[in-house]
This record gives structure tokens, sequence and C-alpha cells, in this order.
């Protein structure tokens, strides 16, 4: 199958600070607190929970309403709905992004998405629940990638990326410093992560099990 390399130790030590680089930026006090349940959803109905799903399922975390929910169209009821029963959510992660194919076969459109997503913002504030805003998907999810005249991926970058507490995103989706911006604007802390797996020991360091 593939070959097994060993390393020495100062490789070895270069390696691993290779892998947490994206959250060596920051100190754990200056990270938000997160913690499970999770519940993950969308601004814009793009795939970017599906994503999510596949960095937890590496972790070794099915869903389970002690771990995380993926819910398409999760509203301020649903969180008010989890607090009710004692399975509060500590973490809401909404993925920024849209898909104009996702949303018209929900019959919504970005104002719903963005209405919705504005009201669960407010309940998590509500809650004092940790929202991050996460973008992994590239700029194949910006308006650089978009048809012309399609510009609710920033919209829905608008209304989640400066309302959140913890910015997680993919560099290849900030090469124009989008994100940057917003956390620099806002103070809000940002992991930037070269592709989509190093995603993997970030969610593993910020979600210790």
């Amino acid at each position: 199958m593939r070959r097994i390399h060993t390393l020495s130790a100062p490789l070895l030590a270069l390696f691993l600070l290779s892998i947490f680089l994206p959250i060596l930026s920051y100190s754990q006090s200056e990270l938000p607190a997160t913690d499970f349940p999770v519940l993950v959803t969308s601004c814009g109905q793009s795939p970017g929970p599906v994503r999510i799903k596949a960095i937890f399922k590496r972790m070794k975390l099915e869903p389970s309403p002690k771990t995380y929910m993926i819910v398409d169209q999760a509203t301020a009821e649903d969180l008010k709905t989890a607090e009710e029963t004692g399975l509060a959510y500590k973490t809401v992660i909404i993925v920024m992004g849209s898909s104009l194919k996702a949303m018209g076969a929900a019959g919504i459109s970005i104002d719903d998405e963005i209405d919705r997503t504005s009201k669960l913002i407010a309940e998590a504030r509500r809650q004092k629940i940790t929202i991050i805003g996460a973008h992994i998907e590239g700029m194949a999810r910006r308006a650089q990638g978009a048809a012309v005249g399609d510009n609710t991926d920033e919209l829905s970058i608008d209304a989640v990326g400066p309302n959140s507490d913890l910015l997680i995103i993919t560099k290849d989706g900030n090469t124009d410093g989008r994100f940057t911006i917003i956390s620099k604007d806002k103070g809000i802390p940002m992991i930037e992560a070269d592709r989509m797996l190093d995603l993997i020991p970030v969610f593993e360091k910020i979600f210790k099990k």
C-alpha cells in the first residue's frame, strides 16, 4: 500500500508543529470556550455542514444529542428546545456560503436564510453559546466563483462572520483577505488552515473529548 518512513526527533517536532500551526497563533485563553453538544448548520444551505460532519467522523464522533447534530435549517427554536430538555448546546457552528440549487429545492431565499440565521445567533447570544463562523469550501463558495450577479455567498458571510466568536476558515477562501479584515475589524480570533484536512487537528484541539 503506502511506505512508512521514520522521522528523527527534530523532524518529528517540526512535523507536529506544522500540524498544529493553524492554532498556535492564539493561546487557549484567547480562544472562546468550545464544548459539546455542538449544533452545525449553514447560512445559505451550502454543503459545508456535511464536511464538518466528516471532520467529526474522523474524530470518531457520531451524531447524537450529547455530541453534535447537523440541522440544515436550524432555528432559534431548536436552541430553545435543547435548553428546555436539559441538553443545551454549548457551541453553534454556522457554515458560511450559499447554494442557489439547495435554497431553490427548499423553497427559500437568501433573505429567508439571513433572517433565520440572525434569530439563531440572537438566541445563541441569550444562552451564551459560542458561535463559530466557518468557511471551508474555498473560493468556489464565494462570489468570485459564483454566477454573474450572484452575491448570496457574500451576504451569508456578512450575516455570520462579524457576529461570530471565532472564525475557522481555509486559506483558499481567504485569498482576498476578506476574513482577515473581519477578524481584525471586529477583534474576532481566526484560525486559518491550509486545507480542509488540516482542520481535523484544529477541531481535536478546540473540542477536547
